[in-house]
This record gives structure tokens, sequence and C-alpha cells, in this order.
């Protein structure tokens, strides 16, 4: 085996990370009563398991394995997605509210140059999906709160 890519800390810190968001995200798309938010959250759980997956894949490629990281807050955010809470609320309380335009925790992932061209390939996926996921939630953000403002406007009118 060569010279340990300098890059390993960060593709085991995303096949980790995106398990355990697949992980709450899928728990919240069973507890949601509305349809468009289901589809959105199947849509990027489904992502963040297949990320989890080709992640894991590459570091096996590469001779190394993913070491358990677990976050500190992985047991709060899958309670809080199993909540009673509102959808809305929950997209506030996992950062789908901001602005996707904005600079992200992506911006500088490239800025190692020793990344080699099939992790450089994995990796430009996974920003691209990660960002129309931010896309996607933040869109859905602001259609339930057109939602909340047309159903308190037409309460009270009645």
């Amino acid at each position: 085996m060569g010279k340990k890519p300098s890059y390993l800390g960060l593709l085991n810190a995303i096949a980790f990370a995106e398990g355990e968001a697949a992980e709450y995200l899928g728990a919240w798309a069973a507890v949601t009563p509305d349809p468009d938010v289901r589809r959105a959250l199947r849509t990027v759980c489904a992502r963040e398991a297949e990320h989890s997956a080709a992640f894991t894949k590459r570091l096996d490629e590469l001779g190394y394995e993913v070491i358990p990281k677990p976050s500190t807050d992985h047991v709060k955010r899958l309670r809080f997605a199993k909540s009673a809470k509102t959808d809305l609320e929950k997209l506030s309380k996992f950062g789908f509210e901001r602005d996707p335009s904005l600079p992200d925790v992506f911006d500088k992932m490239f800025a190692n140059h020793d990344i080699d061209v099939t992790t450089g390939a994995l990796l430009g996926r996974y920003i691209a999906e990660e960002r129309d996921t931010a896309r996607l939630l933040h869109g859905l953000c602001r259609k339930l709160h057109r939602r909340s403002s047309a159903a308190a406007a037409s309460s009270t009118a009645a």
C-alpha cells in the first residue's frame, strides 16, 4: 500500500455522517402527515444512504475502512425527527431555511490538491447532490411557510 491519502478523514466523515442523516431523515419521513414532505424526504434519504455507501466503498477501494465517529447530536436529531413537531419546525431546526445560494461547507473541499481523479469525481457528484438537496428542502420550507400564511389569513377572514 502506498502513502496514506491526506483526505481519508474527509471520506470517513462523509461516509458516517451521511448514514446518520439517512437514519433521521427516514424516521421523519415515516411520521410526517404531509405527502409533499414525505416525497422530498424519501428522495433525500435515498441520496444520503447512497452517499454513505459510495464513500464507504471508496474507502474500501483505497484499502481502508470507515472508522465510526458518531455525532454527539445524532440521538437528539433522531428523537426530534420522530417528534410531533411540525415539518416547518423540523426544516428550520435542520437548517433548511438557510438560503442555499450562500457559501457552504463544500466550497473548500477541493482545496486539497492531492485528491485522486476517482475520489474527485465522487466528491463532485456528492457536492452537486447535497446542494440540490439544500435547494429542494429550502423550496419545501418556503412552500410550507406560504401554506401556513394562507391558512392563518383564511382563519382570520372567517
